[in-house]
C-alpha cells in the first residue's frame, strides 16, 4: 500500500519537487524527477514494503502500543501520585506552613511544563523521528523525578515538577505514533488502549502513594515512580522502533545515495535520492533552520485552522476539570467527610473507573461509528465521523461537574460524591478520545504538530483554571462555585456538534486540512 502525502501538509514544508515521472525505481525509489535528476523515494505501492509501519505485522504493532501504554501509565502515575500528598509535601518543604494555592500549584505546575514540552517534542519528532525523541524525553523525565524526590524547598520541587512536565513526550506522540502504524478505520482500538493506561495510572497512583507516604514518607513514594520509569525506558530502548514515515524514507534516501556514490553514479551529474518532504538542500536549508521551522509549525497549524482552535478551547476547558476536581477532592473528603489519608487516596479510583468505562465504550464503538457513517456516505470517510461520541461527552460534563459541587456542598452520601466524580471522568474521556482521533485523521502526517495545539492549550488551562477553585469556593461555596464551571462548559458544548455538521466545509478554509 502506497502511503501518499496529501497536499494538506504541503504548505508546512520547505520547497520540494512535486512532479514525478512514470518510471518506477527499485528499492523504494518510486518516482523520478527528470528535470533535476532527482529520484523521489517512497514506499512500494504493492503493500510489500516491510519498512512501511502500516505493513508491519499486527502483533508487532500492538506490542508497540502496549509499550506506549505502559509509558503513559508511568507518566500519569508519576503526575497524579503527588495529588493526595501535596499538603504534606508543602508543609514539609515550607517548615510547617501551607497555603491552598501552593498545594494546588504543586500539582498543576506539571501542566505548565507539559505545555512547553510539546512545542519542541512534536517538531523534533518530525525532524529526527519518534524513536530518539521518545527516549530522550523519558530520560529527562527520570532525571527530573529524581530531583523531585531530593528537593529541599517548595521552589525546587515546583521547578522539578515543571521539568517533569516538559519531558512528557507520550501525551503528544502516542496518538501520532498510532496514526503512523494504523489505517484510519483501525485506529480507534489502539487509541482507546493508549487512553486506558493513564486511567489505570491515575487510579493506582494516589492510592499507592498515600499508602506508601503514610508508612515511609512522600519521598519514598516518588522514588518508586523513578524505578517504574527506569523499567519503561529499558523497554523503549530495546523494543521500540521508528514509526515516522518521513524519517524512515529519509534514511532510505541516504542509504540509496551512499550506495549510488559507492557505485560511481553519484556526484555532480549523478542521481540524487530525496523524499518529497525535503527541501532542495540549498542555502539556508540546514538542520537548524528546519528545526526552527518545525518549532513554529504547531503555531502555524493551530492559527491556520479555525476548526482546530475551536477544539482546543473545548478540550482545554474540559480537561481542566480533572485538576479542578482532583485538587478539591482531598479537602472535601478530609474536612467534610472526615476520611483518613489512605481512604482519601483510594477515592481517587472512582474518577478512573468512570473513565475506564468510557474508554472501553470508545474501544468498542469508535471505529464502528466511523465505518457506519462512512458506509452511509457511499464509502467516503471523513474525519468528522469520529465526533458523534464527543457530542455526548461535551453535553454531559457540565451537569456532572455541577452535581459534584452540589453534592459536596450539601454533604450528601459519599457514594453519590464518588458517582459524580466517576461521571466527570466518563464524560471527559467520551469527549476527548474522539477529538484526538479526529485530529489524527484530519491532519495526517503532521498530526503531532496539530495535536500540540490541543496539548498546549489544555496544559495551560489545566495549570491556571484550578487556581480559581479556591476563590470560587470561598466566595460562593462548592455548589454555586462549581455551577460557574458547569455554565461555562455548557456554553462550549455545541462546538463538536457544529464541527460534525459543518466541519467538512470549514476545513476547506484551512490550507492544512483542505481536501483536494
Amino acid at each position: 500500500m502506497t502511503v501518499a502525502t496529501t497536499d494538506e501538509a504541503r504548505p508546512l514544508l520547505a520547497g520540494h519537487h512535486t512532479d514525478s515521472a512514470d518510471a518506477a525505481r527499485q528499492n523504494g525509489a518510486n518516482n523520478a524527477d527528470p528535470d533535476a535528476n532527482i529520484v523521489i523515494v517512497d514506499f512500494h505501492a504493492d503493500g510489500s514494503d516491510a519498512d512501511n509501519p502500516l505493513n508491519w505485522p499486527t502483533p508487532f504493532k500492538w506490542g508497540i502500543v502496549m509499550i506506549l501504554a505502559l509509558m503513559a501509565f508511568t507518566v500519569t502515575m508519576t503526575c497524579i501520585a503527588v495529588v493526595p500528598l501535596a499538603g504534606s509535601i508543602g508543609r514539609d518543604l515550607s517548615h510547617g506552613e501551607r497555603t491552598k494555592s501552593a498545594s494546588v500549584l504543586l500539582v498543576t505546575i506539571w501542566e505548565l511544563g507539559e505545555a512547553a514540552g510539546p512545542l519542541f517534542i512534536a517538531p523534533l519528532s518530525e525532524l529526527y523521528g519518534r524513536y530518539p525523541v521518545m527516549n530522550g524525553a523519558n530520560l529527562l523525565l527520570i532525571l527530573s523525578t529524581i530531583l523531585c524526590a531530593t528537593a529541599t524547598s517548595v521552589p525546587a520541587f515546583v521547578a522539578a515538577r515543571m521539568l517533569s512536565g516538559v519531558a512528557v513526550a507520550g501525551n503528544v506522540l502516542n496518538p501520532a505514533i498510532v496514526g503512523d502504524m494504523f489505517a484510519p478505520d483501525e485506529r480507534g482500538s489502539a487509541l482507546s488502549a493508549i487512553f486506558l493506561a493513564p486511567l489505570i495510572g491515575g487510579a493506582l497512583g494516589p492510592a499507592i502513594s498515600a499508602s506508601v507516604a503514610e508508612r515511609w514518607g512522600w519521598r519514598v513514594a516518588i522514588w518508586g515512580c523513578v524505578l517504574v520509569a527506569v523499567a519503561c525506558e529499558g523497554m523503549l530502548l530495546t523494543c521500540f522502533r521508528e514509526t515516522y514515515k518521513v524519517e524512515i524514507l529519509r534514511r532510505r534516501a541516504r542509504q540509496l545515495t551512499r550506495e549510488s556514490e559507492v557505485g560511481g553514479a553519484g556526484g555532480k551529474d549523478g542521481v540524487v535520492y530525496r523524499t518529497e518532504f525535503d527541501g532542495d538542500g540549498g542555502v539556508g536549508d540546514t538542520p537548524w533552520t528546519r528545526l526552527r521551522d518545525s518549532v513554529f509549525r504547531p503555531f502555524i497549524v493551530l492559527f491556520g485552522s479555525g476548526v482546530l482552535m475551536g477544539l482546543c478551547v473545548l478540550g482545554s476547558v474540559l480537561f481542566s476539570f480533572f485538576y479542578v476536581t482532583s485538587t478539591t477532592l482531598s479537602d472535601i473528603l478530609l474536612e467534610r467527610y472526615h476520611l483518613s489519608p489512605v481512604a482519601t487516596g483510594l477515592c481517587f479510583v472512582s474518577f478512573s473507573v468512570g473513565s475506564f468505562f468510557s474508554v472501553v465504550f470508545c474501544n468498542y464503538s469508535l471505529d464502528k461509528v466511523y465505518t457506519t457513517m462512512r458506509d452511509a456516505h457511499k464509502g467516503v470517510g471523513q474525519p468528522e465521523f469520529r465526533l458523534p461520541l464527543a457530542v455526548t461527552g461535551a453535553l454531559g460534563i457540565p451537569f456532572c461537574v455541577t452535581a459534584y459541587g452540589w453534592i459536596s456542598e450539601l454533604v450528601l452520601p459519599l457514594p453519590l460524591l464518588l458517582l459524580s466524580l466517576a461521571m466527570v471522568g466518563s464524560t471527559l474521556m467520551l469527549a476527548m478520545i474522539p477529538v484526538m482521533a479526529y485530529v489524527v485523521d484530519a491532519f495526517g502526517v503532521y498530526s503531532a504538530s496539530a495535536l500540540t495545539g490541543i496539548i498546549v492549550t489544555r496544559c495551560l488551562m489545566g495549570t491556571f483554571l484550578p487556581l480559581t477553585s479556591g476563590p470560587l469556593v470561598d466566595n460562593f461555596g462548592y455548589g454555586w462555585g462549581f455551577s460557574v464551571y458547569g455554565i461555562g462548559s455548557l456554553c462550549l458544548a455545541p462546538i463538536p456538534m457544529l464541527i460534525l455538521r459543518y466541519g467538512k466545509k470549514w476545513r476547506q478554509a484551512s490550507a492544512y486540512t483542505r481536501e483536494q
